[in-house]
């Protein structure tokens, strides 16, 4: 067989994990740079760039019609984004989303979706343009004001950042998950942000402090109120890291009769109308909000949702604070100011820094229109210089184009003049010959002279930079700022009230309940406190574990054998019908770990711990409530060694512990020799010798000691001396009688 040896030469023999640590970089990097975190001179990420871009070529400008949504996003993945369509009319509809970007980049004509969360029509139905805002980003695009680079198939060429006269990433916002780290930032009304940066032209070195008495805090488009307080709003500032608390705007409305209504008229950003609505709605047939009667939807293009009070005496603060504390009725805005500087390094930032590196992104602009700018005029100044000189010779440059065979080499040796300058009055039209025409060039050189000396002041002084740069400021301030319709400030602030808010289980309503468990973990809550007999059915194979009363209102604990504490709520056990269901289904407990023990939560009790290999301590009840289904961790367990074997709450009045094993021997101590923590592997209780613990119960010394006997009836020891002892130590033979099961109980 004939080799080829050619065809190996790009193989390379390398380690797996190399290769897979490079090409993970290599997209992380990416996804950082070209995907997720936008730019902190433009505030864009390349998707919105190229749009724009390409809006622009389409000559998209907001005084021009409407063109289709598809024709835009062609442009965009046929010559700059290779990306899917989809992804690309989805940023697309955002831009154009007013509930969603605060100062839109693109005018949409058709349905762009609905703050319910509808989505936006096909890109063949939707049409759009440019805003005003997005052509301020792009002012000086073709005046050399930022790089170009190749596009992805070099055909033709793309901005590297838009000149940006318009403060996009704060005034817009951004947000976005990279590898390894995330962005998001909230919008701001711009007009805040101009003065903030009049203020730091002016003083560079301002403190945060006097920032934020201009920049107050984020403007969202959906409007709402902040209820953050001021000294956590500048150390978000400060850090770059923060969250704003923001909180839907609600009003009282009289419905005769003593009765009310609350409105509902702003809703927190990016909350979806319709899910919170639904949220309210589960809440109610949960009946977790008794005080709420009903909700209704009344919107048309404004927010418009109506909650009717179940009485004339619920105060609508109360109300509206349980709403707040269970629903998106308010929310938690984060602030994550991770971008990207100078287009390559991710770094977050302060607001100061992101100010600044905006002031300076526009002087590197400035500069760059100047100096463009700059080099038209001159080529413009030698052009009219070389017309001016044909004017004072007119004759001589007729005679020599007509008779002379090479016209510009003898027009140059002449006149002295630039090749540039020949070959413009060799392009020159007859009818510029007339006097009057010489008159306009002489006024045209001499206006251009002068603008060029302008310039010329203007890049050699930073200070007139900086006042150029604070016109353009102001100019945006009076087109987008506050005293515009766009520009008004939506969101207010205010100090969130302080009212004893009920808890939610005061909200439940209290009925009487009979929790039921089987042996294999199969629980149901019935109806009444019924008693629990044979009559109670269970699956075949299954027996009877657990069953006590309780209220709807009240917390079930579960404790388990790997030492983790769950909770559960007795509102939300299944009902009594059937056999119930599979705890398991409630709770994250493994299947190789057993149920222990399961009774009712009672608030300020203490409850006792014991582990098989006889290691236990006590702890206070409130300790125990876990708030999620993976529960709480409280005896430390050791493969298997030092499982729970017995939890019990000590009730009021025991002083004493008993403690016997499965080698028989029984040890009696006093109650404040057991130690109090809140986790741990606890203290040994009793020792043991090829046996381990069968039973742990505290009692009143003073009553006795009792235990079961045959036949029902119980038995108590009141003289404990021969078994009263130290913790730890290994105890005695029980009283005769005590039951060959080791327990007490």
């Amino acid at each position: 067989m004939n080799e080829n040896p050619a065809s190996n030469d790009n193989i390379q023999d390398v380690p797996l994990s190399d290769t897979l640590g490079d090409r993970y970089l290599s997209y992380a990097l990416s996804t950082i740079m070209s995907r997720s975190l936008p730019d902190v001179r433009d505030g864009l990420k390349p998707v919105h760039r190229r749009l724009l871009f390409a809006m622009r070529h389409l000559k998209l400008n907001p005084e021009t019609g409407f063109k289709k949504c598809a024709r835009v996003v062609g442009d965009v993945i046929g010559k700059y984004h290779p990306h899917g369509d989809q992804s690309v009319y989805d940023a697309m509809v955002r831009l154009a989303q007013e509930f969603a970007v605060r100062y839109p980049l693109v005018d949409g004509q058709g349905n762009f979706g609905n703050i319910d969360g509808d989505n936006a029509a096909a890109m063949r139905y939707t049409e759009a343009r440019m805003t005003a805002v997005a052509t301020a980003l792009m002012e000086g695009l073709d005046q050399d004001a930022v790089d170009l680079r190749e596009t992805y198939d070099g055909e033709e060429e793309e901005p590297v950042v838009m000149p940006a006269n318009f403060p996009n990433l704060l005034a817009n916002g951004s947000s976005g998950i990279a590898v390894g780290m995330a962005t998001n930032i909230p919008p701001h009304n711009v007009g805040e942000l101009c003065n903030a940066l009049l203020h730091l032209i002016k003083y560079p070195n301002a403190s945060m402090e006097k920032l934020v008495t201009f920049v107050n805090g984020p403007d969202f488009p959906t409007g709402g109120t902040i209820v953050e307080p001021r000294e956590s709003i500048i150390k978000s500032y400060e850090t770059g890291r923060g969250s704003f608390r923001l909180r839907s705007k609600w009003e009282i409305e009289d419905v005769g009769r003593g009765m009310y209504q609350i409105v509902v008229t702003e809703i927190p950003y990016q909350v979806q109308k319709s899910k919170l609505i639904e949220r309210i709605a589960d809440l109610m047939f949960q009946k977790k909000l008794p005080i709420l009667a009903d909700i209704l939807d009344e919107s048309s293009e404004d927010i418009r949702i109506v909650l009717e009070p179940r009485s004339r005496t619920v105060e609508p603060e109360v109300l509206m604070e349980s709403l707040f504390r269970l629903t998106d009725l308010e929310t938690r805005i984060s602030l994550n100011m991770n971008v990207l500087e100078g287009g390559r390094l991710p770094r977050v930032m302060s607001l100061r820094e992101v100010l600044q590196a905006f002031l300076d992104h526009r002087q590197v602009v400035l500069q760059r229109r100047s100096k463009f700018r700059l080099g038209k005029i001159e080529h413009r100044l030698e052009v009219l210089g070389g017309y001016l000189i044909a004017y004072l010779n007119l004759d001589e440059v007729i005679r020599i184009i007509r008779e002379e065979d090479e016209v510009k080499p003898f027009l140059m040796k002449a006149f002295s003049l630039t090749d540039v300058q020949a070959e413009a009055i060799l392009n020159m039209r007859l009818r510029s010959l007339r006097k009057l025409e010489e008159v306009e060039i002489r006024t045209e050189f001499s206006a251009l002279e002068a603008e060029k000396t302008g310039l010329l002041e203007l890049l050699a002084s930073e200070d007139m930079r900086w006042e150029r740069i604070a016109e353009e400021t102001r100019e945006t301030r009076k087109k987008f700022g506050q005293k515009t319709v766009l520009g008004a400030r939506r969101s207010t602030f205010a100090d969130a009230p302080v009212i004893d808010i009920i808890p939610v289980e005061a909200m439940i309503e209290k009925e009487p309940i009979t929790v039921i468990c089987s042996d294999k973990g199969w629980v149901r809550a019935m109806k009444g406190h019924v008693a629990i007999d044979d009559k109670i059915k269970y699956k075949d194979g299954d027996k009877p574990k657990f069953g006590f009363t309780a209220y709807t209102t009240d917390k079930v604990i579960l404790v388990a054998s790997n030492g983790r504490f769950y909770t559960l709520g007795c509102d939300k056990l299944p009902g009594g019908r059937g056999h119930g269901e599979p705890v398991r289904l409630m709770i994250d407990l493994p299947n190789e770990e057993e149920i222990m023990t399961l009774f009712v939560h009672k608030p300020g009790k203490k409850i006792m711990i014991s582990s098989i290999a006889g290691r236990g301590f006590m702890l206070e009840s409130d300790n125990v409530i876990a708030s999620t289904k993976n529960g709480k961790q409280v005896m430390n367990v050791e493969d298997g060694k030092n499982k729970v074997a017995v939890c019990r709450i000590i009730e009021d009045g025991d002083n004493h512990v008993a403690i016997i094993g499965t080698n028989r021997k029984m040890l009696v101590f006093p109650l404040d020799q057991m130690p109090q923590m809140n986790r741990g592997r606890g203290a040994m209780l009793q020792k043991y010798k090829g046996a381990h613990m069968g039973d742990i119960i505290s009692f009143n010394a003073d009553d006795g000691l009792s235990w079961p006997m045959k036949g029902g009836k119980m038995r108590t020891e009141t003289d404990l001396t021969t078994w009263i002892g130290r913790r730890g130590a290994v105890g005695r033979m029980p009283p005769h009688g005590f039951p060959t099961t080791n327990k007490f109980s």
